[in-house]
């Protein structure tokens, strides 16, 4: 049996020295390149979002409640006339108070909140005048975004890759050398292009209130202007560097 010894010593040298590079670094003959770079790409918003609502005044909570429930029923029933589905109805706040202060104070007040989903933005508009024309006085938004962010984003995750590669290759070129593999990809993270947000609902019953205690005629329709929402990305990549 001793002769295959040296046999057997033999092929493990050979295998060790046939072991593909270590993925996760580079090899001895290889440098290490890590770059981050931005990509950009705009999109225009799809869908609004809005939040509708209702403060009815009654001198007791019964009819407060009753008059406020009929006219979040109007507004419902408008929206729905203009392809408004149930799902994208939600109530998002409803109280019943008696005032101590101000012009209907001795009265009760009852208040309640929809935000609504409109997943045609250029109808947001018109959305809010059926709205206000079926009784709604109290409004938030719009506020405009885009359905699927990730499919309108992706012409800024491409840019930023093939930033990324095109310094790598000026990089490469000055040093004399090439690139050899892509060792990592790291995304990171999305920047810039955020929504604004609306104010509280507290807040903006208050100052619907303040203006006009009670129901308010339809306003002109609003001129709302979907524009374009700017996204920007940034990735880290590493790559493996060979001389030419």
């Amino acid at each position: 049996m001793k002769p295959f010894a040296p046999l057997l010593f033999a092929a493990a040298l050979t295998a060790c020295g046939d072991r593909p590079p270590d993925p996760r670094g580079v090899d001895r003959d290889e440098t290490l390149l890590r770059l981050s770079a931005s990509g950009e790409a705009e999109a225009v918003p799809d869908e609004a979002f809005v939040e509708l609502g209702v403060n009815s005044y009654a001198a007791d909570a019964r009819a407060a409640q009753a008059a406020n429930s009929k006219r979040i029923e109007d507004i419902v029933k408008a929206l729905a006339d203009l392809g408004v589905a149930a799902k994208d109805t939600q109530t998002r706040n409803f109280s019943l108070q008696k005032l101590d202060y101000g012009p209907n104070k001795g009265r009760y007040q009852a208040s309640n909140i929809l935000a609504v989903r409109l997943r045609d933005a250029p109808r947001a508009a018109e959305a809010v005048t059926r709205a206000t024309e079926a009784g709604a006085n109290v409004l938030s938004g719009p506020s405009l975004r885009i359905a699927d962010p990730e499919k309108a984003n992706r012409g800024a995750y491409i840019a930023a890759y093939r930033a990324a590669r095109t310094r790598a290759d000026a990089y490469a070129e000055a040093a004399g050398m090439k690139i050899g593999r892509v060792l990592a990809i790291r995304d990171g993270g999305q920047y810039g292009g955020g929504y604004p947000q609306p104010y509280g609902v507290e807040e903006r019953a208050m100052a619907m209130d303040a203006v006009a205690p009670q129901a308010v005629a339809a306003p002109p329709p609003p001129s709302i202007r979907p524009g374009t929402t700017l996204t920007r990305v940034s990735v880290q990549v590493d790559f493996a560097l060979r001389p030419k």
